[in-house]
């Protein structure tokens, strides 16, 4: 796990981009999103997405405040992930950029549509 350098004088943008960069956390934002889960069913719901590499992101979205780990004592050990309220502001300040998205692709399927139709 690589540590990330915190600069005060950074663009507010940047920060928040450092802190959901990688392949899965946005993914791992959404689902948590729909309440707790267990790291089981976040593999299941996530095929490529392997236990170390689950591991390490939770770790930082943790250490980042986005996600609260609750370990029971219980045998086997549970483990449950739910969003703080941090992470949850920041999964309804993503919402925005996640329409965008659809829009982008939406808009590139039709330019594809249009292409294929000449």
């Amino acid at each position: 796990m690589t540590r990330r350098r915190q600069d005060p004088n950074v663009c507010g943008v940047t920060a928040a981009i450092a802190v959901i960069d990688g392949k899965w956390k946005t993914t791992l934002l959404w689902l948590l999103e729909s309440g707790p889960h267990r790291p089981a069913e976040l593999r299941r719901r996530l095929p490529g997405l392997t236990e170390k590499v689950l591991t390490e992101a939770m770790r930082e979205m943790e250490t980042d405040g986005l996600v609260r780990r609750e370990v029971y004592d219980v045998l086997p050990p549970k483990t449950v992930y739910s969003l703080t309220p941090f992470g949850r502001e920041l999964a309804e300040a993503l919402a925005p950029l996640s329409d965008w998205g659809h829009r982008r692709l939406e808009k590139l399927a039709e330019t594809q549509d249009t292409r294929s139709a000449s």
